[in-house]
């Protein structure tokens, strides 16, 4: 039996060419079974964990049903953490860019009025958090009249976080006659209370939770004292050489600690938790992406839902309480091809964790023992060789999406009553450029962004500072982001 690609959805020349740059090779389960239906706009609860790529199995078939030309939002995305909110968006804009679709993320400790001027623009797709949207939809500064899509991702998080009440309220003032997707990881009877009242005859998914693969993953662990944890950790990273490393701490106590000490041994680390200042947590997850730094110290609640390549180890500094954590965890290296390592601390009165872990996991993960001194030694003289080179940062899916967009900042906005109209027809009228060339225009009120697609900028650039628009002369010039 031939495996099913993405080209077996019927999918439009844009969105094929957004998945190939973004390296979407073959439909996961969770997406070969949502897609479809979809597409033929058929309500659907899927019952799938976290990394079984349910995200593109929503986005890829919404961006492709959108109505480029509405106005309004068609599509409302809720979602329970701010750093979930912010991954959606960037997927959401990355599959639907060369359909110039336009996604902004709403969520708590963050400006309200930064929100409701990007608010203002053409907006096809809305993602935030419960409480947020809520608080837009009062203001008025987020329409539902034309929500033809309505997505809650992650519904038990949701309701553990006690966001289920503000959910329901949301759903009775988006209209009636819309699609429907609920994901969850569980579902409890709240859920499906919830389901049945607001949902038109859905279709059930259910995927199966994914076991690591022992092929992909080389699993393993170390009996150690708590006390004597940081210094195992520190011999692991001179030993392993990680090219990048998450390492998961029960709390952000541990997480701050652990960081600090391996900043005071001259390792390049960021810590990642609840307790942090949300633009530092943000700012944290974009320099990890970027391989800014090789080491990210994180609890668990922060990390989820991260989608970050190139991750080489995993190291469970705390074993988790809970085997799904585990999966969850070791589930962020081995990815796309490549293969990982996850290795856990147990301390010898934490052998009852372990053993729920490995039925769990039907795997036996061996025990290793402490590298000896002279390992450490010789591990510690190789890692010092490889660092001594400049680092270079990883590229991403982002990045290769991005390489034919050059984005272009012109020195006039809604103060000046530009349109979008107005800039399309100032752009199009440049020679060898046409309406196909132009992506996501982003007008503020004194200034604007557009973005150039197929690397024509410098084209639209020269030519731009040669004309006008609406009869004026503009500055024109490559935007700094």
């Amino acid at each position: 039996m031939n495996e099913i690609s993405f080209k077996d959805f019927d999918l439009s020349n844009e969105m094929l060419k957004a998945l190939e740059k973004l390296m979407y090779i073959q439909p996961s389960a969770v997406q070969s079974r949502v897609i479809p239906l979809a597409l033929k706009d058929k309500d659907i609860i899927v019952k799938a964990e976290t990394g079984s790529g349910k995200t593109a199995a929503f986005a890829i078939p919404v961006c492709e049903k959108i109505m480029l030309e509405e106005k309004k939002p068609q599509v409302l995305v809720l979602t329970p953490t701010r750093e979930l909110a912010v991954q959606i968006k960037e997927d959401f804009t990355n599959i639907g860019r060369f359909k110039r679709l336009r996604c902004e993320a709403v969520f708590g400790k963050q400006p309200i009025s930064k929100q409701i001027a990007d608010l203002k623009q053409r907006v096809h797709i809305i993602v935030g958090t419960p409480g947020r949207l809520f608080d837009h939809i009062e203001r008025g500064t987020i329409d539902l009249e034309k929500i033809r899509y309505l997505v809650i991702d992650e519904a038990d998080e949701m309701l553990n976080m006690g966001f289920i009440d503000q959910v329901e309220d949301i759903v009775k003032l988006v209209p009636k006659n819309r699609i429907t997707m609920l994901f969850s990881a569980t579902i409890s009877d709240e859920i499906e209370r919830l389901c049945q009242k607001y949902m038109n005859a859905p279709e059930e998914i259910e995927v199966e939770p994914s076991r690591p693969s022992t092929e992909k993953i080389k699993q393993i662990y170390y009996e150690v004292e708590d006390s004597k944890k940081v210094k195992l950790l520190k011999d692991i990273i001179y030993t392993e050489r990680p090219d990048r490393m998450i390492i998961f701490c029960s709390t952000k106590e541990r997480v701050d600690n652990v960081s600090k000490y391996l900043i005071s041994k001259d390792f390049s680390c960021r810590a990642l938790h609840g307790g942090m200042e949300q633009k530092d947590r943000l700012d944290t997850i974009n320099r990890f992406k970027e391989g800014e730094f090789p080491f990210l110290v994180a609890t668990d609640i922060a990390a989820r839902g991260l989608d970050i390549e190139g991750i080489t180890h995993i190291i469970n500094y705390d074993i988790p309480m809970e085997k799904q954590s585990y999966v969850h965890r070791i589930g962020r290296t081995g990815r796309a091809g490549s293969k990982g390592n996850a290795i856990t601390f147990v301390t010898p009165y934490e052998y009852r964790f372990l053993n729920d872990i490995e039925e769990f996991v039907q795997y036996k993960i061996p025990r290793k023992d402490e590298p000896a001194h002279e390992e450490v030694l010789e591990g510690k003289a190789l890692y010092n060789e490889k660092n001594n080179n400049k680092p270079v940062l990883k590229k991403n899916r982002e990045a290769n999406i991005n390489k034919e967009i050059t984005k272009i900042y012109i020195n006039a906005g809604k103060k000046k009553k530009v349109r979008a109209g107005d800039i399309v027809g100032a752009i199009t009228g440049i020679e060898g450029i046409n309406g196909d060339d132009i992506g996501i225009i982003d007008i503020q009120d004194g200034f604007s962004y557009i973005d150039i697609l197929k690397n024509k900028g410098n084209i639209v650039i020269n030519g731009l500072r040669k004309s006008t628009i609406k009869g004026k002369k503009v500055k024109v010039q490559k935007a700094e982001k």
